[in-house]
């Protein structure tokens, strides 16, 4: 099996460094590239094709927002992971709009770091634990702002239930009694009646238009 092929980005040569020994302790990782600013960014995924990029959410020339969302529109086959400092960043919703498939602290432990990566790469979102309060927050405020625009069914909405509570699809297979095929059909249903095209984006909007009841973990 190949190796897990990542593009770090940060303007901070030093925690680049602390972040690729972390990050090459796991055997299945492979770091194939630094970029200090966005747009090296930007030119390093033409040449080095990596398969997640992890975002410093602050750069010089193109912050992690703009280049996630260039990524999203250029090379959706390549996953971001946002870094940042900050546990009240105004940018988590715009970093999840742009496409991010995880939003992770800096401060985050090696083996919490680790498992983001894992769970991004298998196609899986990531919320740090940190941040979960405040995007529910958000998630009540918009709730009762914006009206539902799409009818779906009592199943389709105990699968996102589950899905924004962080459930992978086996484990939402296994609580509704229905297949992993299944409940993957349905999520591919769900996103085309969303106008999304990931988990993240899914639970998001879903919370937005209160489709589904906020629940913190």
């Amino acid at each position: 099996m190949s190796r897990v092929r990542l593009l770090l980005a940060d303007d901070h040569r030093m925690f680049r460094q602390g972040l690729r020994e972390l990050i090459e302790r796991k055997t299945a990782f492979e770091v194939v590239g630094e970029a200090a600013t966005g747009r090296e960014v930007l030119a390093q995924v033409k040449t080095l094709a990596p398969d997640i990029v992890l975002l410093d959410i602050q750069m010089p020339e193109l912050d992690g927002v703009a280049v996630a969302r260039q990524l999203a529109q250029t090379h959706p086959e390549i996953k971001t992971v946002m870094l940042t400092m900050y546990r009240q960043d105004q940018h988590l919703f715009e970093a999840i709009k742009a496409g991010a498939r995880a939003y992770l602290l800096k401060d985050a432990d090696a083996e919490e770091l680790i498992g983001v990566i894992e769970r991004v790469y298998h196609g899986e979102a990531a919320i740090d634990p940190g941040l979960t309060s405040r995007m529910f927050d958000e998630f009540r405020r918009l709730s009762t702002e914006i009206d539902p625009s799409e009818q779906l069914t009592e199943r389709e909405r105990e699968i996102l239930q589950l899905l924004a509570e962080g459930c992978d699809n086996r484990t939402i297979a296994s609580r509704l009694h229905l297949s992993e095929k299944t409940v993957g059909n349905r999520l591919s249903e769900i996103f085309q009646k969303l106008g999304v095209t990931n988990r993240t984006q899914a639970a998001l909007v879903a919370l937005q238009r209160g489709l589904i009841a906020p629940s913190i973990p």
